[in-house]
């Protein structure tokens, strides 16, 4: 049966045509959703959350991701711990989905009981003979990158983290995201497959014509466009915004803020792009009038001007600016159903009404993420219709997505499909 599931599959992605969109069948077909979860959300590293979604010891998070659940939480050393949600004894869940306070991790169903730690230290009625040493909760690999939180499921996670774990510990460092704390967070569930949801986030080819909030502080132009359909006057303007990039790239990396793009986004593992984007506009942030929502900035900031750290994996994409942060986090629910859950991060001591408004600070991705899930549901809708045949990318604003799909193809493959 698995292999004749593996040859079902591998003939949907001998079918993707180069430069083109993934079949119909790869975004709506439940065996491939379930290869998905398997291959991507097991096998890769993905982001779950941030250490300042569980700042004092005792705060626990629960994250779930098919049928495994997740608790991140805070020990009682003050140290980040990742563990299944999964009793040793008879399997309960022991926290429900959500954030919560414990001083233990207690069993609901028979009262086992686990340190922070996991260890287990109350097993009532199982004799004297019984080794609680052997029933600790199962640990999960993971990793704090500048306060990001990665995860891997599997046995063997991949090695080639360590280029994105290197290049952000650098970069983030004066934003010290360890010391920041959620100001506000949301949960959208988007109507499309989860892949329709991150080729979405990874071009600005809609953006113009549908996230008018987002355009004030974000360039389109910074991912494409193709020079032959631009007027004298627009092609000069994008000759002008292309050349102050290598200046502002070079003049942020000289005053100690590494600024140029680091991809890893085909024959690798661990897939994800970072870049220090220009904002434009009032060029401090990404609100409703580009400039700062905070007063207090992140971490050591002490400028507005230093644009967008962008930083994108295959399931999330962030965005950090001198006074806040907006961080997304997606999670596939079934083949048309994707968690979009966002976060808008301010220094840890910043408080709303006296140094930031709520209503400007989340005013442009709140309208950009409900705009987007529009989009990706029309999307969905169009790839179940029996007359959809895949299209040609965009050679000018579409390659990321050519290099996504490309790259979902690679890892199907050495998964054995």
């Amino acid at each position: 049966m698995l292999n004749k599931l593996a040859s079902s599959i591998s003939s949907l992605l001998d079918a993707r045509a180069d430069r083109h969109a993934l079949p119909a069948g790869l975004y709506t077909r439940s065996d491939v959703f379930e290869t998905d979860i398997d291959v991507f959300f097991r096998r890769h590293w993905i982001c779950v959350g941030l250490e300042c979604d569980v700042p004092e010891p005792g705060d626990a998070a629960v994250i779930d991701i098919g049928k495994t659940s997740l608790i991140l939480l805070r020990d009682d050393n003050g140290e980040i711990r990742v563990v299944h949600n999964v009793c040793r004894h008879r399997g309960s869940r022991l926290l429900n989905p959500g954030k919560t306070i414990v001083s233990k991790l207690v069993c609901p169903y028979h009262t086992w009981t686990y340190e922070l730690s996991g260890e287990l230290s109350y097993a009532p009625h199982m004799g004297k003979n019984f080794d609680k040493e052997c029933h600790s909760l199962k640990p999960v690999a993971f990793k704090s990158i500048s306060a990001l939180i990665y995860v891997c499921l599997a046995d063997d996670p991949p090695k080639d983290i360590a280029r994105l774990e290197l290049a952000m510990t650098e970069r983030l460092a004066p934003y010290d995201i360890r010391n920041s704390k959620v100001a506000f967070e949301t949960d959208v569930i988007e109507h499309g497959n989860w892949k329709l949801t991150m080729e979405n986030n990874r071009e600005c080819y809609h953006c113009s014509a549908n996230h008018p909030e987002l355009c004030v502080s974000f360039v389109d132009l910074d991912f494409g466009f193709d020079p032959e359909t631009l007027s004298p006057e627009d092609r000069a303007q994008a000759e002008e915004h292309l050349a102050l990039y290598e200046e502002r790239t070079l003049q942020w990396t000289a005053d100690g803020y590494p600024s140029a793009a680091i991809e890893q986004l085909v024959d690798c593992e661990t897939n994800f792009r970072t870049q220090r984007l220009i904002i434009s506009g009032a060029g401090e942030s990404q609100t409703p009038d580009a400039t700062a929502a905070s007063s207090k900035l992140l971490g050591t900031m002490t400028r507005k001007d230093l644009g967008d750290v962008h930083l994108w994996g295959h399931n999330s994409w962030n965005h950090f600016m001198g006074d806040h942060a907006i961080v997304a986090i997606v999670i596939p629910i079934s083949p048309d159903k994707t968690l979009v859950r966002t976060k808008w991060l301010v220094h840890k001591d910043a408080v709303e009404g006296v140094h930031y408004d709520l209503e400007k600070l989340t005013n442009v991705w709140v309208a950009t993420t409900d705009q987007d899930a529009e989009l990706v549901a029309r999307s969905h809708a169009g790839v179940e219709d029996p007359a959809y045949v895949p299209g040609p990318y965009s050679p000018f604003s579409e390659t990321n997505l050519d290099k996504f799909a490309s790259w979902y193809i690679d890892r199907m493959r050495a998964h054995g499909y």
